[in-house]
């Protein structure tokens, strides 16, 4: 048993000797126990860390109890922490299972770099990789889904992957090691468990050999896993210029929806959202928008547009002339000069000063802003105006416009000035803005 646990953790690179301590949670559950003394057999400085999440009443209690004795008599440092899990659940509106997780592996990365730690080590076995794959399976999944518990995710680590329950336990019984059982994995409740006592038993009477063959048929997936992976990068790097891609040579990919994917779904896309916008693709219009709760997806002149949801941005008030920065590290400069001077900068304004009424704002565009470009008559929408100079929806969601105290558009910031505030024949003093970027 240790000899198989010590050749995972170098084939896989898991762990170091002398690399710092190593945290291991510890339940006081068999898994747990068991990691902890093996590691500890291997000569790793481990210490242990107990979270009591005070939801089994006097059996959260015994746990604390069994763990603190179990690390004293092993002379190993021990970590430990209460939870009002119930409170931290409401507060934040998940269940009792997440608040607990996200408790537990809170504290645990807060240990880490408190103690310099190499790694956490939690105590997931094989048949924990076996009852992930089907619980994936179940809820419909992809590839990823399908190959199991990986060894490593970050500084979380799991030497035991290479061992089951049974070999777990039967480990213990021969070192004489006692450990404590969580009455509510006894209990087919959630979906974990109806896996873990009805399910995979049930599997195991059809073939004997069940978890053993899905664990190889994960490893297989895992490896075509790398392939695909290497694939998709490829595509991805070939297609994606700045955050942006090509709907045509999307469409002439093997697998268009795969690529999709793998660009959405890690900026909080659903697979339902990629699935529509997959099916949409061949007859999708300009301007259509998809929206995930980080990221918006936007059609615009044949290509797919990502980019990240910004705050809005803030207006500035400017109240004479002088030198203003707003939040965005934009610098906007007016100053005065007698007479009358015109400059076809596009970063610049040249107005009439004597029809400018201060304060003056700067803000971002709304629904239903007009103003009249100069050199045309009649006013116009400024969200039609950006659409014929080809605009995205995006770089008109950042269009900014200087408006004055009446709240009239002035200038279409970095576009064109309002015709009806420009510099004219009766013009004797200029008012010049200019937009700057240091």
């Amino acid at each position: 048993m240790i000899k198989t646990v010590r050749t995972f953790i170098e084939k896989q690179q898991l762990l170091t000797p002398d690399a710092g301590p190593v945290l291991v949670g510890l339940s006081g559950g068999a898994d747990s126990v068991c990691l902890l003394l093996i590691l500890h057999q291997l000569g790793y400085p481990v210490e242990a860390v107990h979270c009591n999440f005070k939801l089994r009443g006097e059996e959260s209690d015994r746990d604390e109890q069994f763990v603190i004795g179990l690390c004293e008599k092993s002379n190993i440092q021990l970590h430990l922490i209460h939870f009002d899990t119930k409170t931290y659940a409401a507060l934040h509106k998940i269940s009792i299972e997440m608040a607990a997780r996200e408790l537990r592996y809170n504290y645990f990365e807060q240990l880490r770099r408190d103690l310099k730690a190499q790694a956490i080590c939690v105590a997931h076995h094989q048949d924990d990789s076996v009852e992930t794959i089907l619980m994936n399976l179940l809820r419909g999944t992809g590839l990823r889904g399908l190959t199991g518990i990986k060894p490593r995710n970050g500084y979380i680590v799991r030497p035991l992957l290479c061992v089951s329950r049974q070999q777990i336990e039967q480990w213990l019984e021969a070192q004489g090691q006692l450990y404590i059982t969580d009455s509510t994995n006894l209990v087919a409740d959630v979906v974990r468990n109806k896996l873990r006592l009805n399910v995979i038993p049930q599997l195991q009477t059809i073939t004997p050999a069940a978890t053993e063959n899905i664990l190889t048929t994960a490893r297989r997936l895992a490896e075509a896993e790398h392939v695909y992976n290497h694939a998709i990068d490829t595509s991805l790097q070939r297609l994606i210029t700045a955050d942006a891609i090509s709907i045509s040579q999307l469409l002439s990919e093997p697998s268009p929806e795969s690529i999709l994917f793998e660009w959405l779904s890690p900026k909080g896309f659903s697979p339902a959202a990629i699935e529509d916008l997959y099916l949409r693709l061949p007859q999708v219009q300009s301007g259509r928008q998809w929206q995930s709760e980080s990221h918006v997806l936007t059609v615009h002149q044949g290509r797919l547009m990502l980019s990240a949801i910004e705050a809005d941005r803030p207006t500035l008030r400017i109240p004479d002339t002088g030198l203003y920065a707003n939040d965005d590290g934009e610098y906007f400069r007016l100053t005065e000069q007698a007479g009358r001077l015109i400059k076809r900068e596009p970063y610049q304004a040249c107005l009439d000063a004597a029809l400018v009424c201060f304060p003056l704002t700067l803000r971002p565009v709304k629904t239903g802003d007009r103003f009249q470009p100069y050199g045309m008559q009649g006013t116009r929408l400024v969200s039609d105006y950006l659409t014929d100079r080809k605009l995205s929806v995006v770089e008109k969601r950042r269009q900014l416009v200087l408006t004055d105290a009446k709240g009239q558009i002035l200038w279409l910031v970095d576009h064109r000035p309002d015709g009806r505030f420009c510099v004219g024949p009766q013009t004797q003093q200029t008012l010049i803005i200019s937009h700057e970027r240091r």
